[in-house]
C-alpha cells in the first residue's frame, strides 16, 4: 500500500463513530437537568463538568497513545498529553476551595475541549477520518459544556 491508499482508507468502523456520538449523551442530560430546573441541576452542574474533565483528561491519553504508537514523537508530545489531566484539576481546585464556580471553570473547560483537535493536527499522529470526527464530538461536546458554564450563573 501507498501512503496515499493509506491515508484515505477509513479507520473507524460505523460503531465506533456511533459510540462517539453517544458519548455526547451524558452532556446532554446534564444540560436538560438544568434548564428545566430540575432539583438535580447543581448536581448536574458537577456531572457535567466530572464528565467534561474525564474526556478532557482521555484526550491526554489518546494523544500519549498515539505518540507511543508513532515511534517518532518528542518529549513535547508526552507533555502535551500530560496537560489535560492537570488542566482539569487546575479547573477543579476554585470549587475545593469554595470560590467561583462553576461557570468560569465550564466555560474554560470547554473552550478547551472544542480547541482540542488543534493539537491532534499540530502532533499529526491521528488518521484525517478521526481527526475528522475529533473535529466534529470536540465542538459538540465544548458547546455543551460552555452552556453549562452559562447556566450556572442563574443556579448559584
Amino acid at each position: 500500500m501507498d501512503a496515499k491508499t493509506t491515508l484515505s482508507t477509513p479507520s473507524l468502523s460505523g460503531a465506533a463513530r456511533a459510540l462517539g456520538y453517544a458519548g455526547l449523551l451524558p452532556q446532554i442530560l446534564c444540560l436538560g437537568l438544568v434548564l428545566i430546573g430540575h432539583e438535580w441541576r447543581y448536581s448536574a452542574l458537577a456531572g457535567g463538568f466530572a464528565y467534561a474533565a474525564a474526556i478532557f483528561s482521555f484526550l491526554g491519553g489518546v494523544w500519549w497513545g498515539q505518540a507511543v504508537q508513532s515511534g517518532r514523537a518528542t518529549t513535547g508530545a508526552y507533555a502535551i498529553a500530560v496537560m489535560p489531566s492537570l488542566i482539569a484539576v487546575a479547573l477543579f481546585m476554585p470549587w475545593s476551595f469554595g470560590w467561583e464556580w462553576p461557570g468560569p471553570a465550564l466555560m474554560y473547560l470547554g473552550t478547551l475541549i472544542a480547541l482540542s483537535p488543534l493539537v491532534d493536527r499540530a502532533l499529526g499522529f491521528a488518521a484525517p477520518d478521526f481527526l475528522r470526527l475529533r473535529w466534529q464530538l470536540s465542538a459538540g461536546l465544548g458547546a455543551l459544556t460552555i452552556a453549562l458554564g452559562f447556566t450556572a450563573g442563574s443556579i448559584i
